[in-house]
């Protein structure tokens, strides 16, 4: 006991000196792990822009070096290549999702939707879309907040000698249950019809489980008419995987009852980015009682066209 306490009193500079190297090490393995944190933070921020020219030539990459001449931009394909300002007509920042070994992948414009159907993901505040099946069928979306949007659409019959004319509006609330894994909606479309006719529409709602460039949503909606809602639902059941930089493949399919009959609709297809627009196309395929003995399939052809961001 007395050797000990001589230990702690006659060498105070040594164990000053041992419980410094040891407290600076203890501190050093405590802010290692946030400084490789930080550090593949810093990485992980690296900046990517998609260059065009005036020439029509696109480069995507990571800018090096800028001056008021030029700038440098480190590619992946091409290696470092310098660019005159005086020749840039646009310089765009994009996401790290938005670019895939080196490619851009176009975003989609009709994320919301398939075919037609809604899925539960909404459109970002400011944002518009115009949507055109076969020219007649024609739609706009906007958004309005982070969860609500609206679309509004009609055939213009009209223009063939006045005959009545399907008009309607669509509001519907999008809700991440679980940020790009899990939205739920609800919405509602309100039809009437110019010039004959009564009130027509679907209450809905779906569940999606995935991002907006790979999903599946299960949905339920109920037809209504001249003040009468329908009995059964109507399940629909449809799919959206991207396929690479500009393509996705989409399948819309229901299960349709009538009251008296049920019958369904499948569909499979395709979305491909020209740009910013959608070209949709594929086979819509009514499945009626079984051994009906035949087959026939209707063409589905439509675009997307985003018109307004904010």
């Amino acid at each position: 006991m007395e050797f000990f306490i001589n230990f702690l009193y006659i060498q105070p500079a040594h164990m000053k000196s041992g419980f410094f190297f040891f407290a600076f090490l203890f501190l050093g393995l405590l802010i290692l792990p946030f400084t490789v944190t930080i550090a593949q933070e810093v990485q992980d921020e690296i900046l990517t822009y998609r260059i065009k020219t005036k020439d029509g030539n696109e480069f995507i990459g990571q800018i090096i070096l800028e001056d008021e001449e030029k700038i440098v931009l480190e590619t992946e394909k091409f290696g470092e290549i310098s660019i005159r300002k005086s020749d840039i007509q646009s310089r765009t920042l994009l996401s790290s999702s938005q670019v895939v070994n080196g490619q851009l992948w176009f975003e989609n414009p009709q994320a919301t939707r398939y075919f037609f159907s809604p899925n539960g993901y909404g459109i970002k505040p400011g944002e518009t879309y115009y949507q055109n099946v076969w020219v007649f069928f024609n739609q706009f979306t906007f958004g309005i907040t982070e969860n609500f949007s609206f679309s509004a659409g009609m055939v213009p019959l009209f223009l063939f000698a006045g005959a009545p004319t399907p008009v309607w509006l669509n509001p519907k609330f999008s809700i991440p249950v679980v940020k790009d894994k899990y939205n739920v909606g609800a919405g509602a479309l309100l039809g009437t019809v110019i010039g004959g006719g009564g009130a027509f529409g679907v209450l809905y709602g779906v569940n999606t489980i995935g991002n907006r460039d790979k999903n599946f949503t299960l949905g339920l909606g109920w037809g209504f008419s001249d003040g009468r809602i329908a009995s059964s639902p109507t399940v629909s059941l449809s799919g959206m995987v991207r396929t690479g930089p500009k393509g996705y493949f989409l399948t819309e399919n229901y299960i349709i009852s009538t009251g008296f009959d049920t019958f369904g609709l499948l569909s499979l297809g395709g979305r491909r980015l020209i740009s910013n627009v959608g070209l949709d196309y594929g086979l819509i395929i009514p499945i009626m009682t079984l051994g009906d003995g035949f087959f026939f399939a209707v063409p589905w052809l439509g675009f997307t066209v985003p018109i307004g961001k904010k």
